[in-house]
């Protein structure tokens, strides 16, 4: 059978449509053999290859067999299963990363945002328990300085003149530190920070407004608020905790060509990521 022929299959009653080269990856699979004829387990009926095994699992060994990678939904829990049915259809390299549960499985991520009020200012410390979650909020979250007048001090939308952005405090990988607000200078001069967070366009200067737009970037980015307390009232400090399960990143196997135009799989194995 030619590679860029179309096959169908039907498997527990689910139907796959894809290529010919897609189950061939893996030449000495029985998915492979299938189109050979070379299996009788796979009975061809009206153009459809049959076999009586679990639909809905097989759906994850399609995406392994076009994309060459594991990525389940955070909710999955059948691993033994999907490996057995690996097993089956002769996929032992997809079996031996699925054997692989704990890298697959999703984590719970925290994160914990402290906020305190101070006279003209707002002070914000984000501490999370991924550090790469860190890396894109620091990313994210910019403070811009810049001197006002006394008269203008409390405008929510700073002034014509210019702004410098200043860096971020990272005390460690896990946490990041910034304020707003206003603070004397001299004179009737005041130096203004205002608070920009990506994608939103807008330099906030209040900071209840700041944490109000902190919010929902969480929220948008997966996480979910679990608990509020005031962690020190004499100094007005609030936490806020949050959650939210982290999808690992996916196991993936390099596949080469032999000089026998014949796919093999490497021992090598890399982890992909692959988004939230």
């Amino acid at each position: 059978m030619s590679n860029r022929e179309v096959v169908v299959l039907s498997v527990g009653g689910v139907r796959f449509v894809t290529w010919a080269s897609t189950l061939q990856q893996f030449p000495e699979s029985r998915l492979a053999q299938m189109l050979n004829d070379d299996d009788q387990e796979f009975k061809l009926v009206n153009g459809e290859f049959f076999v009586d095994r679990d639909g809905v699992l097989f759906s994850y060994i399609m995406d392994f067999l076009r994309t060459l990678q594991v990525s389940l939904p955070t909710d999955f829990s059948d691993y033994q299963r999907l490996r057995r049915e690996a097993e089956f259809y002769g996929l032992y390299t997809l079996a031996d990363l699925l054997s692989q549960e704990h890298l697959l499985k999703p984590r719970l991520e925290i994160l914990e945002v402290r906020f305190s009020l101070q006279e003209m200012q707002a002070f914000f410390r984000i501490f999370g328990s991924c550090s790469t979650t860190i890396e894109t909020l620091a990313e994210q979250i910019t403070v811009f300085a810049g001197q006002q007048s006394g008269q203008s001090w409390n405008s929510p939308f700073p002034s014509q003149k210019t702004l410098i952005p200043l860096p971020l405090e990272r005390p460690s990988h896990h946490d990041l530190v910034f304020k707003c607000g206003t603070e004397y200078s001299a004179g009737d001069q005041f130096v203004a920070r205002y608070v920009s967070i990506k994608p939103d366009n807008r330099k906030l200067i209040n900071g209840t407004n700041v944490l109000g737009l902190l919010f929902d970037t969480l929220l948008k980015d997966g996480f979910r608020l679990i608990s509020a307390r005031t962690v020190a009232s004499e100094e007005k400090v609030e936490c806020y905790s949050f959650e939210r399960m982290k999808r690992p990143a996916g196991l993936a196997v390099t596949v080469n060509q032999t000089p026998g135009n014949s796919k093999v799989a490497q021992a090598r194995r890399s982890q992909v990521h692959k988004g939230k």
